[in-house]
């Protein structure tokens, strides 16, 4: 069994990792072009973060909604045993 080799450029290692198709990425190793570019960016990025966290809330309305179907059921039929 042989082991993999490792990359001997780290940047070129987290370059393939982080973007395995090798296209042009603006980010941290490689500065985007103006402050408006980084401002509209971070417009964007605060947006999905916002879309992101109102799916969260719907999600655990909706895990909680389904806890407390199955509670009224397990009583239901709990009491309907009973009988």
């Amino acid at each position: 069994m042989t082991t993999p080799e490792l990359p001997k450029d780290f940047m070129e290692f987290m370059q393939k990792m982080w973007n395995p198709m090798s296209f042009p990425v603006p980010g941290m190793f490689m500065p985007t072009a103006s402050v408006e570019d980084i401002d509209k960016k971070i417009a964007e990025l605060k947006g999905v973060e916002n879309w992101l966290t109102m799916n969260i809330g719907f999600i655990q309305m909706t895990v909680k909604t389904l806890e407390m179907q199955k509670a009224a059921l397990a009583s239901f039929n709990a009491a309907a045993k009973k009988e």
